[in-house]
C-alpha cells in the first residue's frame, strides 16, 4: 500500500529513556523493599506505567492502594531525569528529515503521558515536523492493544495501512501490527538477536540504517 504517514514510538526509540524509567522505578520500588532485575524490566517494556506497576505489585503482593502514588512518583521522576540527562538516540534528525522530504505526515504514539511527548519533542528539536501525537495514558487499553496507533492514524487523517510505524519494544510491535501498519523495529542492542522480532516487517540496528530502498519496498 502507498505510504503517506509515519508514526514513531518515543521511549527507547527516539530518546534513551528506558534506563531512566528503570531508575525511577527502582527508586520507587525501594520504598516497598523490592528490587527488579534487568530481565524482569525487559518483560514489561512498552507497557504503561499503570500496567507496569499493576503487574509487579501483584507479583510482589503489594497493596493496590499504593498504585496511584507510585505511578505519580515514577512519572515525576522520569520527567525530571529526562530533562536533566535525556539523550536523543542516533538517527532521529535523519529519519525525521527523511520522511519530511517524502511529504509524509509524521506522528508520535506512546504509552507515556502527554507531558513526556511535549518534553521529548523540544529536546529532540522535532516539534515543527510532527503533525499529530497520541498517548495511551488514559485509554482503556495500552500497548499491545492497537488503539493508540489507531488514534494517531486518525489524527493524521490517514488509514493505518498507509502508515509505517517505528518501534523498539515487542508490545509496541504487536500493537502496530494489530493496527495493520507496516512495522520497523529498532530493538535495544542487547535484544536484537531475539527471534520474536521476526514478526516485524523490518529489523534495524539504528534509525540511521533506514533508507530509500526500504521506503520503496513498503511504498507500493
Amino acid at each position: 500500500m502507498p505510504v503517506n504517514a509515519v508514526i514513531f514510538d518515543i521511549d527507547g526509540l527516539l530518546i534513551d529513556s528506558e534506563p531512566l524509567w528503570n531508575e525511577a522505578a527502582a527508586e520507587t520500588f525501594r520504598d516497598y523493599g523490592v528490587t527488579l532485575t534487568e530481565a524482569q524490566y525487559h518483560t514489561t517494556t512498552g507497557l504503561r506505567t499503570k500496567e507496569f506497576l499493576q503487574w509487579w505489585f501483584a507479583h510482589f503482593h503489594i497493596a493496590d492502594t499504593e498504585l496511584a502514588a507510585a505511578e505519580k512518583k515514577i512519572i515525576q521522576l522520569v520527567l525530571k531525569k529526562i530533562e536533566q540527562k535525556g539523550t536523543i538516540l542516533p538517527g532521529v534528525s535523519y529519519i525525521f528529515e527523511f520522511f519530511a522530504k517524502k511529504n509524509c505526515k509524521i506522528g508520535l504514539a506512546t504509552s507515556s503521558p502527554p507531558a513526556l511527548i511535549e518534553l521529548v519533542m523540544d529536546i529532540a528539536g522535532i516539534r515543527s515536523m510532527v503533525h499529530a501525537t497520541a498517548s495511551a495514558e488514559d485509554l482503556l487499553h495500552g500497548k499491545p492493544h492497537p488503539q493508540v496507533y489507531l488514534n494517531c492514524a486518525a489524527a493524521l487523517e490517514t488509514r493505518p495501512v498507509h502508515c509505517i510505524c517505528f518501534e523498539d519494544s515487542f508490545n509496541g510491535l504487536i500493537a502496530a501490527k494489530a493496527a495493520r501498519m507496516t512495522c520497523v523495529v529498532v530493538p535495544h542492542h542487547s535484544q536484537i538477536k531475539n527471534e520474536r522480532w521476526g514478526a516485524a516487517d523490518l529489523k534495524l540496528s539504528s534509525l540511521q540504517n533506514f533508507g530509500e530502498l526500504h521506503f520503496e519496498r513498503f511504498n507500493n
